[in-house]
């Protein structure tokens, strides 16, 4: 199957839109000051009883998963061998390496001696039997691994096609990696909870939430393409790739039968199903996110369905919301550390976060206007 060669969308850089994001931006960076001259207690609600929050839970935690598509998409493309998602990959890549640098830095923000961050990359340091250290070592190497795989774009950009096709001829190998390392650190932010005991609420606590997080995560991650796709074609007036997404989707469809499937498979197991019909706030939470799940599973359950644009962006918006009310969830919600300890987001908790959401989405908008991330517009007939 041919596909258009990605180009620079071009327009204009400075926009109505892109003045507000730089400036939710500068927020960002006004609470950040405070936060590292200060301290943590001067810009966020965390205490001795939830010693992580909002940073963790949606910048790491979230976040990441969210930028899953591009490990998913690379897995489909390059180790499958399905040509026909080409078009989606460097968009994916780009979404996914912008993911991990906010994840990355959100770590480095929560921490409370911050300044001693460099001690991950020292070996005389490492705690290599904690899960937080493989996460962390993982996610760093992930980074990396993303701006190689995105460097072809740059090089091409500038117009230096003899690197570009060397790095090329070697790039298999960094995909492969880049398969490898998010499997491995997604499925471990679900055993970091493992670890927590009866302090994680039931409905959330199993020994199966490492394979939970990691399926949930790659159709999180075709989510978050097809979002991206579907915005990207209103936002440029581009012709919507609905074959293409529709397939995506259909494996997300069946990521989340198999999701929901062990779910509730292990909380008969566990005899643990009585505290999904227990008042609760994690039992609200619970139906909410198993609610999500499913919609995509009816809504776009014939060839017909997974044609239709606003069936498409529907059924990606439920899979995405879905994993992120999943992950807030576990992290927060069913965090139950103790009577006397109470937690909610700061201003400049929601303030950083939205600013990071912010830098995320003005970097897409710049960088596709000005390297080849895009399949070059074609005319829709």
């Amino acid at each position: 199957m041919s596909h258009a060669a990605p180009a620079p969308v071009g327009g204009k850089l400075v926009t109505p839109i892109t003045t507000v994001l730089g400036v939710m931006v500068l927020a960002m960076v006004a609470v950040l000051a405070v936060r590292f001259v200060y301290g943590l207690g001067a810009a966020t609600n965390l205490n001795n009883g939830y010693p992580w929050g909002l940073w963790i839970a949606w910048d790491v935690v979230t976040g990441s998963a969210l930028a899953g598509g591009g490990f998913a998409t690379a897995l489909l493309v390059y180790v499958l061998n399905r040509g026909e998602y080409h078009p989606l990959i460097r968009p994916a890549l780009l979404a996914a390496l912008l993911g991990y640098l906010q994840a990355g830095f959100s770590v480095v923000a929560d921490l409370g001696r911050w300044w001693d961050f460099w001690h991950i990359f020292w070996p005389g340091y490492a705690q290599v039997n904690s899960v937080l250290f493989e996460v962390a070592v993982c996610i760093m190497a992930y980074t990396v691994i993303l701006a190689i795989e995105l460097l072809p774009a740059a090089l091409e950009r500038l117009g230096w096609q003899r690197a570009k096709k060397k790095l090329e001829r070697v790039l298999f190998v960094f995909v492969a990696i880049g398969v490898l390392l998010p499997t491995m650190h997604q499925s471990s932010l679900g055993t970091l909870l493992v670890v927590f005991g009866p302090q994680v609420h039931p409905l959330y606590q199993s020994t199966v939430l490492p394979l939970l997080f990691l399926t949930s995560t790659i159709g999180m991650g075709y989510a978050a393409v097809t979002i991206e796709a579907a915005i990207s074609s209103v936002a440029l007036r581009r012709p919507l790739e609905k074959e293409i997404l529709g397939k995506l989707l259909q494996i997300g469809r069946g990521l989340m039968a198999l999701f929901l499937l062990v779910r509730f498979g292990d909380l008969v197991w566990r005899g643990a199903l009585h505290f999904a019909f227990e008042p609760s706030l994690p039992m609200l939470t619970f139906w909410v996110e198993n609610l999500l799940f499913s919609v995509p599973l009816w809504l776009l359950a014939s060839a017909a369905a997974r044609g239709r644009a606003r069936l498409i962006f529907l059924g990606a918006m439920a899979m995405a919301l879905g994993g992120i009310v999943y992950r807030l969830s576990a992290f927060l919600v069913a965090y139950q550390t103790g009577a006397g300890w109470h937690y909610f987001p700061s201003l400049g908790e929601l303030t950083v976060t939205a600013g990071l959401i912010a830098f995320e989405v003005l970097a897409i908008i710049l960088a596709v206007r000005v390297l080849p991330i895009l399949p070059a517009a074609r005319s829709s007939s």
